[in-house]
C-alpha cells in the first residue's frame, strides 16, 4: 500500500494532472457561461498548468523545497483569468506545507496542504463566491483533513477525496445561479477534479488517457455542437468597470513590505472590483476590473517596476458579443430529445440545433427542456420530444420560457422526430412548419424491438423474462426468442400498401455486420420497398424500425 508519496511521486503527479487538463480543456471551456468572458476557463487553467510544468521541467532536483518553488512560482508567472489565479493559489498553498515536508508525505500531511491551499485561494479573492472552484477545494479539503486519519493509505484516501470534490460539484448550481439558470456545474470546479484525475492515475502508475470527468449530477443534458449557446441567454447588460486590468509587479523596492501588498489590493478594491493581488516579495500579480487602469498602475508603481501590463476594453467585447448574438438570431430553431449518439448525429444532419439526451429510461424535465430552448438563438423553437412520456413536460417548459416561443411537436417516436425536422422550411413562416410537421408525423409508421425484463400476460401475449418482444407506440405486436424473427413480424404487423422505405437504426449490442445481415432479410421479406439500416447507439431498444 502507498502510505506515503516522495517527491518524484508529487513532480509525476503535477505533470499528469497538467496532461489530463489539457487533454480535457475543450470541454471544460464548453461549461463557461459569464457574460464577457476574459477567456475560457479550461484553457487558462491548462496554461496555468503548463507554465508550472515548464518552469518545473527547467530541473532535476527531486528536493521538496525546490519543486514545490518551481510549481509555485511557474503557476503564479502563467496564470490567466481568475480560474487560473485561483489555481495557482491553490498550488501555492499546497506548495507552501509539503515544501517543508519530509522526504516522505503521509496522507496527513497532505491533507493540511490542501487546507492551505483552500485558505490560500480564499484570501486571494477580495469577495469569495460560492458554487465555485473555491466550493469545491473546500470541501475537498475538509473531508481530507477530517479523515486523514482514516485513509492512511493513499489508494484509499485520494479516491474518497475526488468523491467528496464530486459531490461538492454537483452542488455547485444551487449556490451559484447563473450556473443553475445555463444548466451546468462551475467549469473551473470542473477543471480541478480533472487534475485531481490526474494525480489519482499517476499515483496508480496509470497511462493518463484523455476521458470527461465523473459528474454524480450530470452538469448538463446538452449535446453541445461546438457553437456559442451557452451565453446566448446570459445577460449581457451594463458593465459597471470597463477595463481588465492584468500586471505583474517585479523588482521590488527594498522598502516593500508584504503589508505594502495588502494595502495594495485595499486600494484597488476601492476603484475596482475582481480584484486579485497575489505574491511575494519577488513577484506580485494583479488583476482588476476598473475604470481607471491608470490609477491602478501609478498604485503598483509605488511598490515596484511594472512587468506585461495588458488592459482590455470590456466595453468592446460586451457590444462585439451583443453584435455577434443579434446577427446570428434566426426566427426558426429546432430542438430534439433523443438517446443514442447515431441518432443525435443524424438529428445535427438536419439541421437541429441542439439535442437533449433523453428518452423511455431518462426524462428531461420541463426545466432541462427551457434550458436547452434558451440555448438556442431563434425566436421561435420547435421542440420534437420523440416519446410520449415527455410531450407533457415540453408543455411544460412553455411556461418557463418567457423570450422565445415554443412549439411543441407532439413526436412520439425517433421516425417521427426524424419527418418532423425533414418538414423544416427556413423559409416558411413558424405556423406553415408547425401544420408541415405535424402533418408529417402522419406519413411514417414506427415500431421497437427490446426484451421483457419480467414475466407477464399482455396484449394477448404470454411473455416471460428474456423475450424479444416487438411493440409500436401503443402496445405489443411480437414475440419471439430471437431478434431477427421479432423485427421481421413486427414489420409485418406495421407495414401498409403505402409504404415504400423501411430503416432500421440499430442499438447498443447490435453490431454493423448482424444489422446488415438483418436488412438483408427484410429486403428479402419486403421486395416492394427500399430497405436501409444506420447506427443509432440507442440504448434499452436493440432496434427502431422506420415505415414511410
Amino acid at each position: 500500500m502507498q502510505k506515503t508519496i516522495n517527491c518524484a511521486l508529487f513532480r509525476k503527479m503535477v505533470l499528469a494532472g497538467a496532461k489530463t487538463l489539457e487533454n480535457n480543456r475543450a470541454k471544460v471551456d464548453a461549461l463557461n457561461v459569464f457574460p464577457v468572458p476574459d477567456g475560457d476557463t479550461g484553457t487558462n487553467m491548462s496554461l496555468t498548468m503548463q507554465s508550472a510544468v515548464k518552469e518545473l521541467s527547467s530541473s532535476a532536483s527531486n528536493s521538496f523545497a525546490e519543486v514545490c518553488d518551481l510549481v509555485s512560482k511557474g503557476a503564479l508567472k502563467g496564470a490567466r483569468g481568475n480560474s487560473g489565479v485561483i489555481l495557482s493559489q491553490i498550488f501555492r498553498g499546497i506548495c507552501s506545507v509539503l515544501r517543508t515536508a519530509k522526504p516522505e508525505v503521509d496522507t496527513r500531511t497532505f491533507a493540511k496542504a490542501m487546507e492551505a491551499g483552500t485558505k490560500v485561494a480564499y484570501n486571494a479573492v477580495s469577495i469569495p463566491k460560492e458554487g465555485t472552484i473555491l466550493t469545491v477545494v473546500r470541501m475537498m479539503s475538509e473531508f481530507a483533513v477530517k479523515n486523514a486519519g482514516k485513509y492512511r493509505d493513499y489508494e484509499t484516501f485520494l479516491p474518497a477525496v475526488i468523491e467528496e470534490g464530486d459531490r461538492a460539484l454537483a452542488k455547485t448550481p444551487e449556490l451559484l445561479p447563473v450556473l443553475k439558470k445555463a444548466g451546468v456545474v462551475d467549469s473551473g470546479g470542473v477543471g480541478l477534479m480533472t487534475i485531481m484525475r490526474g494525480f489519482l492515475a499517476a499515483l496508480m502508475g496509470e497511462e493518463v488517457v484523455s476521458e470527461t470527468p465523473a459528474d454524480p449530477a450530470a452538469n448538463s443534458m446538452d449535446v453541445d455542437f461546438g457553437d456559442n449557446s451557452d451565453i446566448i441567454n446570459m445577460d449581457l447588460g451594463d458593465i459597471q468597470f470597463a477595463y481588465c486590468t492584468e500586471f505583474f509587479v517585479i523588482n521590488l523596492k527594498k522598502s516593500t513590505t508584504l503589508a505594502d501588498i495588502d494595502k495594495l489590493r485595499e486600494k484597488l478594491m476601492a476603484i475596482g472590483d475582481s480584484v486579485i493581488c497575489i505574491g511575494d516579495l519577488e513577484m506580485i500579480k494583479v488583476h482588476v476590473h476598473t475604470n481607471t487602469p491608470g490609477i491602478a498602475l501609478t498604485y503598483a508603481l509605488e511598490l515596484g517596476e511594472l512587468d506585461r501590463p495588458k488592459i482590455e476594453n470590456m466595453l468592446e467585447q460586451n457590444r462585439t458579443l451583443k453584435a455577434k448574438i443579434a446577427a446570428e438570431k434566426k426566427e426558426q430553431g429546432m430542438l430534439a430529445i433523443c438517446a443514442g449518439e447515431g441518432i443525435s448525429d443524424i438529428f445535427k444532419d438536419l439541421f437541429v440545433d441542439r439535442v437533449i439526451q433523453g428518452g423511455q429510461t431518462m426524462n428531461p424535465s420541463a426545466s432541462d427542456i427551457a434550458t436547452a430552448v434558451q440555448k438556442i438563438n431563434a425566436d421561435n423553437v420547435f421542440v420534437f420530444p420523440n416519446n410520449k412520456n415527455i410531450i407533457l413536460a415540453a408543455e411544460q417548459a412553455k411556461a418557463l420560457v418567457e423570450n422565445r416561443i415554443i412549439h411543441v411537436i407532439p413526436t412520439k417516436n425517433i421516425p417521427q422526430g426524424f419527418a418532423a425536422a425533414l418538414a423544416f422550411n427556413p423559409e416558411a413562416s413558424a405556423e406553415e412548419n408547425k401544420t408541415n410537421m405535424i402533418h408529417a408525423l402522419d406519413n411514417v409508421k414506427a415500431g421497437q424491438v427490446t426484451h421483457a425484463v419480467r414475466t407477464t400476460n399482455v396484449n394477448g401475449f404470454k411473455i416471460k423474462e428474456g423475450d424479444i418482444i416487438g411493440l409500436d407506440d401503443k402496445k405489443i405486436l411480437a414475440k419471439s426468442d430471437n431478434i431477427d424473427d421479432t423485427v421481421l413480424t413486427l414489420l409485418d404487423k406495421l407495414k401498409e400498401d403505402s409504404h415504400e422505405v423501411i430503416t432500421l437504426y440499430y442499438g447498443e449490442g447490435v453490431t454493423e455486420e448482424q444489422a446488415a445481415a438483418l436488412a438483408g432479410k427484410v429486403q428479402d421479406a419486403f421486395p416492394d420497398c427500399d430497405v436501409d439500416f444506420h447506427n443509432g447507439g440507442q440504448p434499452v431498444y436493440y432496434y427502431l424500425l422506420s415505415l414511410e
